[in-house]
């Protein structure tokens, strides 16, 4: 592949049309690909910015099960809401499609066609879960229970949100179907599997290495290590077959004989969405979509999120390389997970910031939202928005230095010179210093974003606005204007100057307020390889600007989290408010719990993970390890001399690599919180429950 592609084809993660969009999704994914596609555009690259809808697959149909309507009622109602938030919050797409278009089917079915044609799949039969209640087999989403590698109770059988694993629904621990609650039955079904073994040897090569068919595709160290180390977890423990279709009646058919009743799996069907986006986009641009998808002067980037990180990088491009005509992915730079106010974000809690009440209820501040999610944006680790921080960094950062500076800048201007761009006089050191520094910016900001450091590339952008508010205020033309009236012309000759290049540099972060700001300044359109110069002519006229930043208060901060925990409170009275019992048990089955009484002897958290504690209990039998989920609600320290019960004749399983010999007994209330089932006086390790 060439050095410098001539295009480059930027998707961003395809979103579930079952739900609204909230801040984990934009500063996950979409924020990120927006301001990289913003820069590539004003450094006048031929960009293909793909999205859209995904429209099919089992969370669509819960979805419309749950609320008593069709899943295409659900999937337009949510394209309509999901597509809106996007253009209002400017992520700028070329074009937003959706899964469930014609065009879509056709390509997706084709595709499938293709590789059944050259035998890229197997053909297998087996037993999967069926819900005998509801006469269906339960595709993985419709199936939940405990994570087997890290504990979660409430796991799905395609994925564990809480560790992030990838599963098949035959390995989660307690099985239950969504549908009925009941335990599912094995059922044999007959399914069409990529063989994934098949391609081990070269997807290895091409994540450790970059290498693709013997030449160097990427630079293995332009990937972030989290990528690398999940995709590389994947490969070492051996690529298993992967089913690619499900008995489902909603999705795209599969298009073989004898498949009656099964659709492509959404993990198919879904990335095939980016191509037949792109074909849609270039039929309405006099555009040929295989530029973007079939040649080597291309360059291929998904922006997602952590939890498809194996779909984006070992899945999809298998299925690209086996096909035979698709470039593959040169980076996939996902980022991490965004917490809320000292929470995972749960759409199922209504723990979230929903961007399109952000946009109702904060009119014309875009800007401010991207500006700060943009700052704590997880791109190596997870990170955490809080309203109060919020407010902080736009009253600090956005309104003091920015929207002042601005603001002086403009306002001094129309004082002292009636809008016009001032003759400057000779230039000091210290104003030389200054004219450099502005200089440098533009490459500094665009080499940060072409490594996809957004964090750091905003902050530098918004160093250019310190640095003239510092500027301006160490210069002080206010005084100078009556003692040394050329001076000040050229003080503020240069503040325009950089007040111009703002324009340019932080148009990627901030779209809206740039446009004002340039509007204000009547600067003409400028790319980014113009910016650093002095872009505005002696003698310009310049208009006013409206203040661009309005203050958050305290009430306003208090309102959205007060907001947030009544919507909490209410979600778990709601699908709480008596839990109910479980099936009838007789006292056989009772008999055979073996319960006593320990006492916890040291305690620590398990390494990358954020729920479990490995516990040492002296059962009044032996001291053994037992892990338990309870990092969120205890610290090591605090649990150390405790008294509990557990369940000591639990056969063993490994956690995470530890094993577990037996179940600490937790009671948990309607908000999820665990507590331990203790003795209420006086008994003693090994001391039986009954």
């Amino acid at each position: 592949m060439s050095q410098q592609p001539k295009r480059y084809t930027i998707t961003a993660a395809l979103p579930y049309a079952n739900g609204p969009l909230h801040i984990g999704h934009v500063a996950g994914a979409y924020l990120p690909a927006d301001i990289y596609v913003r820069y590539l555009r004003s450094m006048g690259k031929d960009v293909a910015f793909i999205c859209g809808s995904d429209e099919h697959g089992a969370a669509i149909t819960l979805r419309a099960k749950k609320e008593g309507v069709t899943p295409q009622e659900i999937v337009d109602k949510y394209h309509g809401i999901l597509k809106k938030s996007f253009v209002d919050l400017g992520i700028d797409f070329d074009i937003y499609h959706r899964t469930s278009d014609p065009m879509h089917h056709e390509t997706a079915q084709g595709f499938f066609k293709d590789l059944n044609a050259k035998g890229s799949f197997e053909t297998e039969t087996s037993k999967q879960f069926y819900d005998e209640e509801n006469n269906q087999f339960l595709a993985d989403r419709y199936v939940t229970g405990t994570c087997p590698k890290c504990g979660h109770d409430a796991a799905y059988g395609d994925q564990c949100e809480n560790c992030g694993s990838s599963l098949s629904s035959q390995e989660l621990i307690n099985p239950k179907s969504v549908l009925s609650g009941k335990t599912p039955v094995l059922k044999e079904t007959t399914h069409w599997y990529l063989p994934m073994g098949r391609h081990e040897n070269w997807m290895k090569d091409f994540i450790e290495k970059g290498e693709l068919d013997g030449k160097q595709h990427h630079n293995p160290k332009d990937w972030k290590h989290h990528v690398l180390g999940q995709s590389l977890s994947w490969i070492n423990s051996g690529l298993q077959s992967r089913s690619m279709t499900r008995d489902l009646d909603w999705g795209v058919k599969v298009p073989v004989e004898g498949a009656e009743g099964k659709v492509l799996y959404v993990w198919l069907d879904a990335p095939i969405g980016y191509i037949s986006a792109t074909k849609k986009w270039a039929e309405e641009n006099g555009k040929d979509w295989k530029d973007y998808w079939q040649s080597e002067d291309a360059e291929l980037i998904h922006f997602i999120g952590k939890d498809n990180i194996v779909f984006h990088c070992i899945i999809f491009p298998i299925i690209l390389k086996e096909h035979g005509s698709y470039i593959l992915p040169k980076n996939v730079p996902a980022n991490e997970f965004l917490n809320l106010e000292g929470s995972k974000i749960s759409t199922s809690r209504d723990w979230a910031v929903w961007i399109h009440e952000y946009l109702e209820e904060f009119k014309d501040q875009q800007d401010q939202l991207r500006y700060v999610l943009g700052s704590i944006m997880p791109e190596n680790r997870d990170s955490e928005f809080t309203w109060n921080g919020y407010k902080d960094q736009v009253n600090n950062e956005l309104a003091d230095i920015l929207g002042n500076f601005v603001n002086r800048a403009v306002v001094l201007t129309q004082k002292y010179y009636e809008g016009k761009i001032p003759q400057p006089g000779e230039f000091t050191s210290e104003d030389k210093e200054v004219i450099q520094k502005m200089e440098e910016t533009p490459a500094k900001i665009g080499k940060l974003i072409e490594s996809y450091k957004f964090r750091e590339a905003q902050l530098e952008a918004m160093n250019l606005a310190r640095l003239g508010n510092k500027y301006l205020a160490d210069s002080e033309p206010w005084k100078l204007i009556k003692t040394d009236p050329d001076r000040v012309k050229t003080i503020m000759y240069i503040t325009l100057q950089i007040t111009a290049n703002l324009c340019v540099v932080l148009e990627p972060f901030l779209p809206f307020t740039t446009k004002k700001m340039a509007e204000g300044l009547k600067l003409a359109e400028t790319k980014w390889p113009e910016a650093g110069k002095a872009l505005l002519e002696v003698g310009h006229q310049i208009d006013k600007i409206d203040i661009l930043f309005k203050k958050v208060d305290d009430e306003t901060v208090e309102k959205q989290v007060e907001k947030l925990n009544k919507r909490k409170e209410e979600k778990a009275a709601t699908e709480n408010p008596v839990k109910e019992s479980k099936e009838d048990i007789v006292f056989e089955d009772f008999t055979k719990l073996d319960i006593r009484v320990g006492e916890i002897k040291a305690a620590e958290k398990i390494p990358k993970t954020k729920k479990l504690l490995k516990l040492t209990v002296d059962t009044g039998i032996d001291e053994r390890t037992i892990v338990s989920g309870i990092a969120e609600h205890y610290d090591a320290e605090e649990v150390v001399g405790k008294k509990v019960s557990l369940l000591v004749n639990l056969a063993p399983r490994k956690i995470k690599g530890v094993e577990s010999q037996g179940m600490i007994l937790m009671a948990e209330g309607k908000g999820g919180e665990l507590s331990f089932v203790s003795p209420e006086k006086g008994m003693e390790p090994g001391d039986v429950v009954s």
